[in-house]
């Protein structure tokens, strides 16, 4: 038997050998990597189209959050007054949802000190109790004088006994009176603005509604607010 030459012996061992094998690491680690840059896409589309969604929305954004300040900023505000008259005192809850705007520039006057001192300069029995720093003939005595008639209008619940009001024609702070109505009042309803009601001190009311006054319905004695302290509860 012949030899066979070493040679020879590799080249036949070559040619024998089949296909190379892939390990199961080599496997495993493409895998991966196919998984991580199909990841790395889809979490850049969402971006994508997460921040296109944001930019459409950002202006119904902006106002829903500038609604909430708002809101949340009216709901801190002080809701009750004390008035501290000479005769006494009266608590007064603010109407902050149904006179937001009033009630605002009524906390900005007490702030300012402008009910401190005022006088009521008009005080007609059963009918109303006026405050202010103006000089002359008082609203309420011009509209007694035109002899509007009482109890033949339809009445409304704003415009009850105690309620706190102002006139509805545009004033500046110097120019913004009060009104206490000491009697139902419907023929009011085009003249006022109610922004508050007494809760505290009807008899005080009552009390500052008998004083003596003139035929132009102005108290003969001095009787006006002292001073006005705000509280956020009664």
């Amino acid at each position: 038997m012949a030899r066979i030459k070493p040679q020879a012996l590799l080249l036949q061992s070559k040619k024998k050998k089949g296909p190379t094998r892939i390990s199961v690491t080599t496997i495993i680690f493409c895998n991966l990597v196919i998984v991580l840059v199909v990841f790395s896409l889809f979490a850049t589309y969402r971006n994508w189209s997460n921040r296109s969604g944001n930019q459409f929305h950002v202006g119904g954004s902006n106002v829903e959050e500038h609604d909430g300040f708002v809101d949340s900023k009216r709901f801190d505000l002080p809701g009750y007054a004390i008035l501290n008259t000479s005769k006494g005192y009266i608590t007064v809850e603010l109407n902050k949802d149904g006179s937001p705007e009033i009630v605002d520039k009524f906390l900005d006057l007490c702030q300012k000190g402008h009910f401190k001192g005022m006088p009521f300069h008009h005080v007609i029995k059963n009918y109303v109790i006026q405050g202010g720093h103006s000089q002359g003939i008082g609203a309420a005595e011009d509209w007694t004088s035109k002899g509007k008639p009482h109890g033949h209008l339809p009445l409304s619940p704003k415009h009850e006994a105690f309620m706190l009001g102002t006139l509805k024609s545009k004033q500046d702070g110097k120019k913004f009176e009060l009104f206490i109505t000491t009697a139902p009042i419907p023929d009011l309803n085009d003249k006022l603005i109610v922004f508050g009601r007494v809760i505290k001190g009807e008899d005080v009311v009552q009390e500052i509604e008998e004083v003596d006054t003139d035929e132009h319905y102005r108290p003969k004695s001095p009787i006006g607010i002292i001073n006005v302290t705000l509280k956020p509860e009664a």
